[in-house]
């Protein structure tokens, strides 16, 4: 008995030694400005949208694109939206008026062309948002599309700390 016993927990060791070494999270598939990545979640609109579009901006500059201005009508749009998705409770691109983006951001002045649409609801940081929606193609072809020159992001925070993002380029 005292023999399997010993197997088994050779075994156990051995097959553990088999296994992940750093349990730490795998690294994010975007470079991070360290102090951005370490800021606490302020409800400080101009410093997230701040952030969000510094980090855009790095990351086309790494690929030769060019930067993002930020857009009034197009970050007004979004906010509308995030208030919206709150209210209906739910993550999806139409308005509870049957509203497409481009109607948000035509009610809002925007006389462009809009590229896409990045939404979520999520209990993270304006960062990690970035961040999830950089890992997805979809998503991340929004951001990156090199014919977008305006960015709109606005986000609505509910009491339960939920958070319903929306981000538009255009051009």
């Amino acid at each position: 008995m005292k023999k399997i016993n010993a197997l088994a927990i050779l075994g156990l060791i051995v097959l553990g030694a088999c296994g992940p070494r750093n349990l730490a999270p795998a690294p994010m598939a975007m470079p991070m400005d360290p102090a951005a990545a370490a800021a606490p979640v302020v409800d400080d609109n101009a410093a997230i949208a701040g952030r969000v579009l510094q980090q855009i901006n790095t990351l086309r500059g790494n690929i030769g694109l060019s930067p993002l201005q930020p857009s009034p009508a197009l970050e007004a749009a979004s906010l509308v939206h995030s208030r919206d998705m709150s209210a209906q409770n739910r993550a999806w691109h139409w308005g509870s008026d049957g509203s497409s983006p481009l109607d948000r951001a035509q009610r809002q002045g925007f006389g462009g062309e809009i590229i896409g649409e990045n939404i979520s609801e999520t209990y993270e940081n304006e960062i990690e948002t970035l961040a999830a929606w950089m890992s997805t193609r979809d998503t991340r072809d929004v951001i990156m599309d090199p014919t977008a020159t305006q960015l709109g992001f606005a986000w609505f925070k509910e009491p339960s700390g939920k958070v319903w993002w929306t981000l538009l380029t255009g051009r």
